[in-house]
């Protein structure tokens, strides 16, 4: 007969193993989810529809998956800072758009928003890898444009963007001005933690080349700890300590983590924020945080010929 304690033993681990094959069997569909429950992937509503300048953009991705994307401007004319904005991974860029609305007013900038593969009228499945060079993609666009100012582009993403957002800067420290990340996660294993906390143990394991015990099962690790302290550029960080998603320690982490090797840095709590809602909660703070930031990483030329390229202490409010 199969002692009690033994009995435990075998559920523990039919639940681990349980875990596992769903991170392994599901985890493209946890991490990336173009439609949202009760919705079609198709866009509710456009930039049209709020009367925002924009342009219906196209793009092709190095592997050859073709990318929709909204450049939207202040006004026709306008070459203030121009944010490239990477979206958190459910739904898609129409979802957006009221933050987006605002963001141009409040920052007098403008705003390019892609659709990830998979996502919205992009083609492909969403995946890293595939992700990633979507990133490049639009970055390289931006830089080849001539209506814009291609000195004062800045990288904006929130959770999942932000992890996107911090890849793109890391690879592209001569084309990015600076990254503005809110809410992302220290990685997608560390979140598979916060979902099935009995996976915790595992997920804090080290074998003997220093790699983390179910790191082999994850196709989309988006690991930003990893690579947070490699960027060169200024980074922004902003906060909401009431995140019910990803927990505030994981942005703590990251900035720790970035602040140790960039004096560029700032972080930024916003203390009634949630995961998605931080941008109104925040209220007139949170576009001054970002306007002010954004006036000494990307400045106008005409104002600062000299400031690109010097080093900023910031001082946390």
């Amino acid at each position: 007969m199969v002692s009690y304690g033994s009995a435990v033993l075998y559920g523990v681990g039919g639940l681990v193993v349980a875990g596992m094959a769903l991170l392994v069997a599901f985890q493209e569909k946890l991490v990336y989810v173009p439609v949202l429950p009760g919705l079609t992937k198709s866009y509710p509503i456009t930039p049209a529809r709020l009367r925002l300048h924009y342009d219906d953009v196209w793009l092709t991705s190095s592997d050859g998956v073709r990318l929709h994307a909204w450049f939207i401007k202040l006004f026709p004319d306008c070459r203030g800072p121009t944010i490239l904005f990477f979206q958190e991974n459910a739904g898609n860029i129409a979802h957006r758009l009221e933050m987006v609305r605002i963001m141009l007013q409040r920052l007098q900038c403008n705003v390019f928003m892609l659709s990830y593969r998979g996502y919205g009228a992009s083609d492909g499945f969403p995946s890293q890898h595939g992700i990633t060079r979507d990133a490049q993609a639009a970055l390289d666009h931006l830089v080849k444009r001539t209506d814009i100012d291609t000195s004062r582009i800045v990288v904006f993403g929130r959770s999942l963007g932000g992890a996107v957002g911090a890849v793109l800067t890391k690879n592209n420290p001569d084309k990015v001005a600076a990254l503005i990340l809110e809410n992302t996660f220290t990685s997608i294993l560390d979140m598979a933690g916060v979902l099935l906390p009995f996976l915790k143990w595992f997920i804090g394991k080290t074998n003997s080349k220093g790699l983390r015990v179910l790191n082999f099962v994850v196709r989309s690790p988006w690991s930003t700890i990893d690579i947070i302290g490699e960027i060169k550029r200024p980074v922004l960080f902003l906060s909401g300590l009431k995140d019910e998603m990803v927990p505030p320690s994981h942005m703590e982490m990251l900035y720790a983590k970035a602040a140790a090797h960039n004096r560029e840095c700032l972080f930024v709590e916003f203390p009634t924020g949630m995961h998605m809602d931080t941008w109104l909660t925040g209220g007139d703070r949170y576009w001054r945080t970002i306007k002010e930031f954004m006036e000494k990483t990307a400045p106008d030329k005409k104002d600062d010929d000299t400031s690109r390229g010097v080093v900023l202490d910031f001082e946390p409010e």
